[in-house]
Parts: C-alpha cells; sequence; structure tokens
C-alpha cells in the first residue's frame, strides 16, 4: 500500500523571498542535499536566485584545506552551500572591514578578498559567529524559485538574520520552523519519511 504523504504537505506561508531570506524546506522533501535545509539567500533577482544551505556540515575542515590554517587549533568547519560548484570556496562573515564583500543584509556579507580573511582568522580573531565558509552553492533559475513556493517545497523564513551564525546546525531547521508560529512549529516534530515511523 501506498503511503500518501499529501495530506501532510505543508501550505505556504505567503512571504515573498529577497536577499537575506531564508528559505526552509518543507517537512517531506526527501532530499538528501535539500531535505530539512535551511538556505541562506545571498541573492535573488528577477534573474533567479543563489543560496548557501545554513546546517549541513562537510566532513571535512578549512584546516585540512588551506595550508596557512593548519597550525590553528580551532577547528574550522566546512559546510556543503549547496549542489552547484562543489568544488568552489564561498563565505559568509560579519566583517564589515573585509573588501570587495557584497552587502547580504545589515551587517552580513558574503566572500570578498580572501587574503584578508587569511589574515583575520591568521591573526588569531573569532571564527564562529563571525565567518562561515562553504563548498558549492544552491541555485535557481528565473522563475524557479517562484514555482518551488507555490508547491510548498519551501517557505519563506523570518527572524534576525545574524542568529543564522550562532545557531547550532542540528536544531536550525527547527527552530527556523518553529518562527514561523505554532501551526509551523507542530510539522517539525513529524518524521520526514511517514512510511517509515
Amino acid at each position: 500500500m501506498k503511503f500518501n504523504t499529501n495530506i501532510f504537505k505543508i501550505e505556504s506561508n505567503n512571504v515573498l523571498p529577497s536577499r537575506g531570506k531564508i528559505l526552509i524546506s518543507e517537512p517531506f522533501l526527501n532530499d538528501d542535499t535539500f531535505g530539512r535545509s535551511v538556505v541562506l539567500l545571498v541573492d535573488h533577482t528577477a534573474g533567479g536566485s543563489m543560496g548557501l544551505i545554513m546546517n549541513k556540515m562537510l566532513p571535512l575542515t578549512l584546516n585540512q584545506i588551506i595550508k596557512e590554517f593548519r597550525s590553528i587549533e580551532e577547528e574550522i568547519l566546512v559546510y556543503k552551500g549547496g549542489p552547484l560548484s562543489s568544488d568552489t570556496l564561498f563565505f559568509i562573515h560579519t566583517l564589515s572591514e573585509i573588501p570587495g564583500a557584497l552587502t547580504i543584509s545589515k551587517g552580513l556579507y558574503l566572500n570578498g578578498n580572501f587574503d584578508a580573511i587569511k589574515d583575520y582568522v591568521t591573526e588569531g580573531n573569532p571564527i564562529r559567529g563571525h565567518i562561515r565558509f562553504f563548498l558549492g552553492y544552491s541555485g535557481w533559475e528565473e522563475d524557479q524559485l517562484a514555482r518551488e513556493i507555490k508547491e510548498n517545497t519551501w517557505l519563506v523564513g523570518k527572524g534576525e538574520i545574524l542568529d543564522l551564525m550562532n545557531e547550532k546546525v542540528n536544531s536550525l531547521w527547527k527552530k527556523s520552523l518553529g518562527k514561523l508560529g505554532s501551526k509551523y512549529e507542530t510539522w517539525s516534530r513529524f518524521p520526514q519519511i511517514p512510511s517509515l515511523n
């Protein structure tokens, strides 16, 4: 007997996406990359959207990848930003002085001069809560994201964007869904694949 998951389909919260907002995957999205994910939109235009998955860690550290970071004691975590350009390093940060950085929202920036980031890290400055590194990104072509939101694949989140830098990865999806209200918080307690419960 095939299990009908449509009865569990979450309904859109009717918030429009924009740069600096987050996308929260619907509870039953059975996808290795995007299932139970929270994606920060770092760009959103009529031509398409770009985001970074905030809660999927990779089993490696930046200390292993970048020789200048090998002597740093603190493990510098790397996140899976998405399935596109998975060999390219992206980073978001709270450092307004980094040359060439693009503003995502007030106090949060994308990329910029990597030598300046390396100097910041090797000088012993705090990393957690200030810089997060990603391999790859998530992308949507023109109208693709709007379609997926209409199909209720994504909810558009609200809340303080800088909290994303400090939130624990394992609880980020559930907490983000809960911030949308009690109806959505209830959905966060359902198993991802109801037929396996």
